[in-house]
Protein backbone atom coordinates (compact mmCIF):
# COMPACT_ATOMS: atom_id res chain seq x y z
CA UNK A 1 0.00 0.00 0.00
CA UNK A 2 2.82 2.40 0.89
CA UNK A 3 4.48 1.59 -2.47
CA UNK A 4 1.26 2.48 -4.29
CA UNK A 5 0.96 5.78 -2.37
CA UNK A 6 4.57 6.60 -3.22
CA UNK A 7 3.85 5.87 -6.90
CA UNK A 8 0.80 8.15 -6.77
CA UNK A 9 2.91 10.84 -5.12
CA UNK A 10 5.65 10.43 -7.73
CA UNK A 11 3.18 10.58 -10.59
CA UNK A 12 1.48 13.62 -9.02
CA UNK A 13 4.76 15.52 -8.81
CA UNK A 14 5.81 14.44 -12.29
CA UNK A 15 2.44 15.53 -13.65
CA UNK A 16 2.84 18.91 -11.93
CA UNK A 17 6.20 19.42 -13.55
CA UNK A 18 5.07 18.20 -16.96
CA UNK A 19 1.88 20.28 -16.91
CA UNK A 20 3.94 23.44 -17.24
CA UNK A 21 5.70 22.11 -20.31
CA UNK A 22 3.51 21.18 -23.25
CA UNK A 23 6.35 19.45 -25.06
CA UNK A 24 6.91 17.05 -22.20
CA UNK A 25 3.38 15.70 -22.41
CA UNK A 26 3.33 15.36 -26.18
CA UNK A 27 6.66 13.57 -26.46
CA UNK A 28 6.19 11.05 -23.65
CA UNK A 29 6.07 7.43 -24.65
CA UNK A 30 3.35 5.05 -23.41
CA UNK A 31 5.89 3.15 -21.32
CA UNK A 32 6.95 6.28 -19.42
CA UNK A 33 3.42 7.60 -18.79
CA UNK A 34 1.90 7.09 -15.34
CA UNK A 35 -0.17 3.98 -14.71
CA UNK A 36 -3.94 4.19 -14.35
CA UNK A 37 -3.40 2.85 -10.82
CA UNK A 38 -1.42 5.98 -9.93
CA UNK A 39 -3.92 8.44 -11.41
CA UNK A 40 -4.67 10.69 -8.43
CA UNK A 41 -7.89 12.17 -9.86
CA UNK A 42 -9.29 8.74 -10.74
CA UNK A 43 -8.35 7.26 -7.36
CA UNK A 44 -9.93 10.24 -5.55
CA UNK A 45 -13.18 9.89 -7.51
CA UNK A 46 -13.39 6.13 -6.97
CA UNK A 47 -12.54 6.48 -3.28
CA UNK A 48 -15.27 9.10 -2.81
CA UNK A 49 -17.80 6.88 -4.59
CA UNK A 50 -16.82 3.87 -2.45
CA UNK A 51 -16.99 5.85 0.79
CA UNK A 52 -20.39 7.35 -0.10
CA UNK A 53 -21.88 3.97 -1.03
CA UNK A 54 -20.44 2.42 2.15
CA UNK A 55 -22.03 5.18 4.24
CA UNK A 56 -25.39 4.46 2.57
CA UNK A 57 -24.98 0.74 3.26
CA UNK A 58 -24.33 1.29 6.96
CA UNK A 59 -26.95 4.01 7.43
CA UNK A 60 -29.60 1.76 5.87
CA UNK A 61 -28.62 -0.96 8.35
CA UNK A 62 -28.82 1.54 11.20
CA UNK A 63 -32.29 2.73 10.15
CA UNK A 64 -33.82 -0.61 9.13
CA UNK A 65 -31.74 -3.08 11.19
CA UNK A 66 -31.14 -5.23 8.12
CA UNK A 67 -28.36 -5.44 5.56
CA UNK A 68 -29.39 -4.24 2.10
CA UNK A 69 -26.70 -5.10 -0.46
CA UNK A 70 -28.50 -2.98 -3.07
CA UNK A 71 -27.36 0.12 -1.15
CA UNK A 72 -23.76 -0.66 -2.17
CA UNK A 73 -24.57 0.09 -5.82
CA UNK A 74 -27.97 1.80 -5.79
CA UNK A 75 -28.72 5.45 -6.43
CA UNK A 76 -30.42 7.88 -4.09
CA UNK A 77 -29.94 8.34 -0.37
CA UNK A 78 -27.50 10.13 1.91
CA UNK A 79 -24.88 11.14 0.83
CA UNK A 80 -25.06 11.47 -2.94
CA UNK A 81 -22.34 9.23 -4.36
CA UNK A 82 -22.68 10.94 -7.74
CA UNK A 83 -21.95 14.32 -6.15
CA UNK A 84 -19.09 12.88 -4.11
CA UNK A 85 -17.55 11.29 -7.19
CA UNK A 86 -17.67 14.29 -9.52
CA UNK A 87 -16.66 16.74 -6.78
CA UNK A 88 -13.65 14.61 -5.80
CA UNK A 89 -12.70 14.39 -9.47
CA UNK A 90 -12.93 18.17 -9.96
CA UNK A 91 -11.02 19.02 -6.78
CA UNK A 92 -8.31 16.43 -7.53
CA UNK A 93 -7.89 17.86 -11.03
CA UNK A 94 -7.70 21.33 -9.48
CA UNK A 95 -4.97 20.23 -7.07
CA UNK A 96 -3.10 18.37 -9.80
CA UNK A 97 -3.36 20.71 -12.79
CA UNK A 98 -4.28 23.98 -11.11
CA UNK A 99 -7.64 25.57 -10.43
CA UNK A 100 -7.21 28.04 -13.28
CA UNK A 101 -6.83 25.39 -15.99
CA UNK A 102 -9.22 24.14 -18.63
CA UNK A 103 -9.30 20.62 -17.17
CA UNK A 104 -10.58 21.93 -13.86
CA UNK A 105 -13.19 24.10 -15.61
CA UNK A 106 -14.51 21.09 -17.52
CA UNK A 107 -14.60 18.93 -14.37
CA UNK A 108 -16.33 21.69 -12.39
CA UNK A 109 -19.05 22.19 -15.01
CA UNK A 110 -19.55 18.39 -15.17
CA UNK A 111 -19.89 18.30 -11.37
CA UNK A 112 -22.41 21.14 -11.34
CA UNK A 113 -24.53 19.51 -14.07
CA UNK A 114 -24.54 16.16 -12.26
CA UNK A 115 -25.51 17.77 -8.94
CA UNK A 116 -28.23 19.89 -10.55
CA UNK A 117 -29.62 16.81 -12.29
CA UNK A 118 -29.63 14.83 -9.03
CA UNK A 119 -31.77 17.43 -7.25
CA UNK A 120 -33.93 18.27 -10.26
CA UNK A 121 -34.85 15.73 -12.90
CA UNK A 122 -33.91 12.58 -11.01
CA UNK A 123 -35.56 13.68 -7.76
CA UNK A 124 -38.80 14.52 -9.58
CA UNK A 125 -38.70 11.23 -11.51
CA UNK A 126 -38.45 9.39 -8.20
CA UNK A 127 -41.42 11.29 -6.79
CA UNK A 128 -43.45 10.51 -9.91
CA UNK A 129 -42.54 6.84 -9.54
CA UNK A 130 -43.94 6.90 -5.99
CA UNK A 131 -47.26 8.28 -7.24
CA UNK A 132 -47.46 5.82 -10.15
CA UNK A 133 -46.66 2.88 -7.87
CA UNK A 134 -49.46 3.96 -5.52
CA UNK A 135 -51.91 4.20 -8.44
CA UNK A 136 -50.94 0.72 -9.69
CA UNK A 137 -51.19 -0.68 -6.15
CA UNK A 138 -54.79 0.56 -5.88
CA UNK A 139 -55.88 -0.97 -9.21
CA UNK A 140 -58.29 -3.91 -9.11
CA UNK A 141 -56.63 -7.32 -9.40
CA UNK A 142 -58.15 -7.97 -12.84
CA UNK A 143 -56.58 -4.81 -14.34
CA UNK A 144 -53.74 -5.64 -16.80
CA UNK A 145 -51.29 -3.33 -14.98
CA UNK A 146 -52.10 -4.65 -11.49
CA UNK A 147 -49.31 -7.24 -11.73
CA UNK A 148 -46.67 -4.87 -13.16
CA UNK A 149 -43.36 -4.53 -11.39
CA UNK A 150 -43.05 -1.38 -9.23
CA UNK A 151 -40.93 1.50 -10.50
CA UNK A 152 -37.74 2.45 -8.66
CA UNK A 153 -38.54 5.36 -6.38
CA UNK A 154 -35.13 6.20 -4.95
CA UNK A 155 -33.55 7.93 -7.95
CA UNK A 156 -32.63 11.48 -7.03
CA UNK A 157 -31.40 13.41 -4.03
CA UNK A 158 -32.56 16.18 -1.78
CA UNK A 159 -30.30 19.25 -1.63
CA UNK A 160 -28.80 18.21 1.75
CA UNK A 161 -27.84 14.81 0.27
CA UNK A 162 -26.13 16.51 -2.68
CA UNK A 163 -24.33 18.98 -0.41
CA UNK A 164 -23.15 16.14 1.84
CA UNK A 165 -21.87 14.25 -1.21
CA UNK A 166 -20.08 17.36 -2.45
CA UNK A 167 -18.42 17.90 0.93
CA UNK A 168 -17.40 14.24 1.02
CA UNK A 169 -15.81 14.63 -2.42
CA UNK A 170 -13.88 17.73 -1.35
CA UNK A 171 -12.65 16.01 1.81
CA UNK A 172 -11.65 12.84 -0.07
CA UNK A 173 -9.64 14.72 -2.71
CA UNK A 174 -8.06 16.97 -0.05
CA UNK A 175 -6.98 14.02 2.09
CA UNK A 176 -5.56 12.33 -1.01
CA UNK A 177 -3.66 15.50 -1.87
CA UNK A 178 -2.23 15.70 1.66
CA UNK A 179 -1.12 12.06 1.45
CA UNK A 180 0.61 12.77 -1.85
CA UNK A 181 2.37 15.80 -0.37
CA UNK A 182 3.42 13.81 2.69
CA UNK A 183 4.82 10.97 0.60
CA UNK A 184 6.78 13.17 -1.81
Amino acid sequence: MKRMLNEVAASGSSIHSSASSSTASSSSSPSSSPSIFTNYALISALAAFTIAQSIKFFTSWYKERRWDLKRLVGSGGMPSSHSATVTALAVAIGFQDGFRGTSFAIALILALVVMYDATGVRLQAGRQAEVLNQIVYELPAEHPLAESRPLRELLGHTPPQVIAGGLLGIITASVGHMIILACS
